[in-house]
């Protein structure tokens, strides 16, 4: 079974449905070097719309991120996201990446040692050969070393350098300490703005769930990938007496129905979130919205959540 763990070995690898998912305009997604924002530059709002009403996409997976290889079948690897919790497979995320984008590395590990945590929106990586890699926030990589403003850090075919103010160091990632609910909110907040992307997990898009996911991972929570899981996490929050950094569900048939929303609840009445292909992440008033009319639940993280 060990042999069968693989690295992410690009900036952001798409975890598609089936092996066969891609079209041939994801060609810039689904090849080594990966060129996400020309591709995602290259869909129209028809096109992106696909990626969900045809069921193309599942998640993403960002530089480094281990995964569990299941079957391979034409170039493409049918793996697990051992860092994304699902109710889909018990050991993490399901779904095909091109195998040209992982690479087997036996003495990979992100659970021992100092790591380095990518706090800015994107940064450039300096590999050992020379090249740019455009790595993405909560991209984590093993820590080498650290000097002269400069980071030095292992990457799955070799190690690279970034810029000291784009990375928190951590001794080890179980001493990335738990944030609270305003935490969530100023890790959300910068991104609006962002153009929302179905099944994305990167600082190049996200969808609404992939959004609630890295600000909660930002602040040393990992929940589940999607909504309908995230719901069973966390502790339960009074929709009478929300506090910022809530994650807040939405549910069809006014709150009756299946989940299909997740939002982070900004204060003052107001709610984050990464609405749908075609928008971007936004700060709306509840007040009078659909959304106000099918919130069902709430999730808090962090006893120490504060107005």
């Amino acid at each position: 079974m060990e042999n069968n763990k693989w690295v992410v070995n690009v900036p952001v690898a798409t975890v598609w449905t089936n092996y066969n998912s891609a079209r041939a305009l994801d060609k810039l997604a689904v090849q080594n070097p990966v060129q996400i924002q020309e591709w995602l530059e290259g869909l129209t709002y028809e096109t992106s719309l696909e990626l969900c009403n045809n069921n193309l996409v599942q998640t993403q997976a960002l530089l480094g991120e281990e995964v569990l290889i299941t079957e391979e079948k034409e170039g493409w690897s049918h793996v697990v996201c051992l860092s994304q919790p699902s109710s889909k497979d018990e050991r993490g995320y399901p779904g095909w990446i091109p195998t040209v984008q992982l690479t087997r590395n036996q003495n990979w590990s992100l659970s021992e040692g100092p790591a380095a945590v990518i706090q800015s929106k994107k940064t450039l990586l300096t590999t050992d050969k020379g090249d740019d890699l455009e790595v993405c926030y909560q991209t984590i990589l093993p820590l080498i070393s650290q000097e002269n403003g400069r980071v030095r850090v292992k990457i799955p075919a070799g190690s690279g350098e970034l810029n000291e103010g784009d990375v928190k160091i951590y001794m080890s990632l179980s001493s990335i300490p738990k944030g609270n609910g305003k935490g969530i909110v100023e890790a959300g907040e910068q991104f609006v703005g962002l153009p929302y992307l179905w099944g994305g997990v990167s600082s190049f898009g996200y969808d609404c769930s992939g959004f609630s996911y890295t600000m909660c991972k930002a602040n040393g929570y990992i929940i589940p990938r999607d909504a309908h899981d995230q719901l069973n996490t966390g502790s339960e929050a009074d929709l009478n007496n929300l506090l910022p950094g809530d994650l807040l569900y939405f549910a069809y048939e006014e709150g009756r129905g299946s989940i299909h929303h997740v939002g982070i609840y900004y204060g003052d009445g107001k709610l984050l979130h990464s609405p749908n292909t075609g928008k971007c992440i936004e700060i709306i008033p509840l007040a009078g919205t659909l959304y106000e009319k099918e919130l069902c639940a709430a999730r808090r993280y962090g006893a120490e959540t504060e107005e």
